[in-house]
């Protein structure tokens, strides 16, 4: 019987790649895996800082919470240092005065100082959102690496020391909001409530902006208080009186110097003209 539909000899094709195929095979998926790298290194950090934002954001809604249910009364950035022999002092959102000490034990038991403070009812319960993730900070004890329970702290011109610039002579002539309604300038959405905050320089519950420079305006005059966290690509999170978070990333150097041992009693680190100084400045207070 004869073939009526293509009767074409049988083509026959390899069963199997050769070693020159299977070295190309190879080297096309290490250039692809050499450029897929920094995108895969990048994703952990990204992660981080996303949660980040979500516990300044989280914390800023305990903030704004607080307020809603006492009279629009801001709690306090910090205390004021003279402990229980000044009541107002009970109102700072945090008592707790971070440095390496293994003999304070509410550096890493939140039950201490976090759980007894003003916004506690209002976070959840969750002493998480009181740390930046990425903060590695601990404290030795007994020979036990002990993590430490916070990296966030607040705006110094929000509640001040007990409501007041603490006797800095730099925070003299700048307001020091009391209510959220007063936060007419720079605004809600332009003056920030929390931060994270570098692990070697946190020490009070308050971030100091120096507002020396500011106005009249006079770059020269620039200065450092604390210093702000780093660690998400050079930059950190912050929330906002309106209620958002965002990342802000630092542009010079000297905002971002390798890290100490331990930098918080550190007063004052000249640095004029420092854009970032002018940022933090803008997004603080404003003189009275």
């Amino acid at each position: 019987m004869k073939c009526k539909i293509n009767c074409s000899p049988l083509i026959k094709f390899p069963t199997a790649f050769t070693l020159v195929e299977l070295l190309m095979v190879l080297a096309l998926l290490a250039l692809i895996a050499s450029a897929l790298m920094p995108a895969l290194a990048k994703s952990k950090p990204n992660s981080l800082a996303f949660q980040c934002l979500n516990n300044n954001r989280q914390l800023c809604t305990a903030w704004r919470m607080y307020t809603d249910d006492n009279h629009d009364l801001i709690v306090y950035s910090s205390d004021d240092g003279s402990g229980t022999s000044n009541p107002r002092n009970q109102y700072a959102w945090t008592l707790l005065h971070m440095d390496f000490s293994s003999s304070n034990p509410s550096l890493w038991d939140p039950s201490l100082d976090i759980y007894k403070r003003p916004l506690w009812p209002y976070t959840a319960k969750d002493a998480s959102i009181y740390k930046c993730p990425a903060d590695r900070s601990f404290i030795v004890v007994n020979n036990v690496a002990k993590p430490r329970v916070r990296s966030m702290s607040m705006n110094l011109y929000l509640g001040g020391f007990a409501g007041t610039g603490g006797g800095w002579s730099f925070a003299d002539s700048i307001r020091i909001f009391l209510k959220t309604t007063e936060v007419t300038l720079p605004g809600p959405a332009n003056t920030f409530v929390f931060l994270d905050q570098r692990p070697d320089s946190i020490n009070w519950g308050n971030f100091m902006t120096d507002m020396t420079g500011y106005y009249p305006t006079s770059s020269n005059l620039y200065t450092l208080r604390d210093l702000p966290g780093m660690v998400h690509d050079r930059g950190c999170g912050f929330s906002f009186a309106d209620g958002h978070a965002e990342l802000h990333r630092w542009t010079d150097p000297r905002t971002t110097p390798p890290m100490f041992n331990y930098l918080g009693a550190v007063d004052s680190i000249a640095s004029p003209r420092n854009a970032d100084v002018a940022w933090l400045q803008d997004h603080a207070s404003r003189p009275k």
